[in-house]
């Protein structure tokens, strides 16, 4: 039987201000952090360890890193390659994330690496990481549609998928990297997916591009997922996928998984605070699509 509760990873801090006009300092960063920490978010992803020319709002991720308090939630940062791994090793990062494309194109564009040469990098980061008994998750991007590709053939995603867990990787986050899959695609490659790994290690990634975040987040509940990214107040968008928008907003799926009866462990009046200091730090993050109703509702 499928539990319920359900874990939030809120990737704001990283994926929802990377592609910002406004560069957040440290101080900014963190301020964030410690809003969705104290409404009770388990787990946070803070920064990348990537280069600061290609990507500015994340530079100084190993300072942010020596800053934050010894808390609950569990922190974690993206590594594009070694390098990154090695930094966060140094900055004593408790999870990392590898990010693979299931298309070549993106690949090609992105890292200038065909999918399989990714994967084999990401074997050599994943061999390290056993070693030092380190924990290193792996996205499977543009998991059903890719910006220069379209569809993605679902036999792709589980290929990628078991080379990566037989690598060694401690989890596994299927991400709709576009905005482009509909619900009866995510049921259809989620349930596929479960039946053939452990739904443990399985977590999702939604942008709401098309409106279809929550729903998206629905479909993939139904196909027994229990683990989930979102943006607080919607923040995000890839700078290296043409077409890819905000992320499903925080509140929102917190809002609609509390009301469905699932546990998340999230104070949500304490979560819209949080949301509010997202738009005031960028102006321009807007909240989540029900965050005027929530206000009303459990601000009363």
């Amino acid at each position: 039987m499928a539990s319920n509760k359900v874990t939030i990873n809120d990737v704001g801090p990283r994926d929802g201000l990377q592609n910002q006009p406004k560069v957040l300092n440290l101080e900014q960063r963190l301020s964030l952090i410690l809003a969705l920490e104290a409404a009770g978010v388990p787990e946070i992803e803070v920064g990348a360890f990537v280069s600061p020319k290609a990507v500015p709002a994340m530079a100084g991720t190993a300072d942010l890193f020596a800053m934050l308090p010894k808390g609950s939630a569990r922190y974690s940062a993206l590594i594009p390659n070694m390098k990154g791994f090695e930094l966060a090793l140094e900055a004593n990062v408790p999870l990392t994330s590898l990010v693979i494309a299931a298309s070549n194109t993106m690949n090609e564009k992105n890292i200038r690496m065909t999918t399989q040469q990714s994967v084999n990098v990401s074997r050599d980061v994943l061999s390290l990481a056993k070693s030092k008994r380190a924990n290193v998750q792996a996205y499977v991007a543009t998991a059903w549609a890719c910006p220069f590709e379209g569809k993605i053939a679902p036999d792709e995603v589980y290929r990628v998928t078991e080379q990566l867990i037989e690598a060694g990787a401690s989890g596994i986050v299927i991400a709709d990297t576009i905005g482009a899959a509909n619900p009866a695609q995510v049921q259809s490659l989620m349930g596929g997916l479960v039946s053939r790994f452990d739904s443990d290690i399985l977590s999702c990634h939604f942008h709401d591009t098309r409106a279809m975040g929550l729903a998206n987040t629905y479909a993939a509940i139904e196909a027994g997922i229990r683990k989930f990214d979102a943006s607080i107040a919607g923040l995000g968008g890839c700078p290296f996928a043409p077409g890819a928008s905000g992320n499903v907003a925080t509140e929102d799926v917190v809002m609609m998984l509390e009301q469905m009866g699932f546990d998340t462990g999230i104070n949500i009046p304490l979560l819209l605070k949080a949301s509010n200091v997202a738009i005031a730090l960028t102006g321009t993050a807007t909240g989540g699509k029900a965050k005027s109703w929530m206000e009303k509702y459990y601000n009363n």
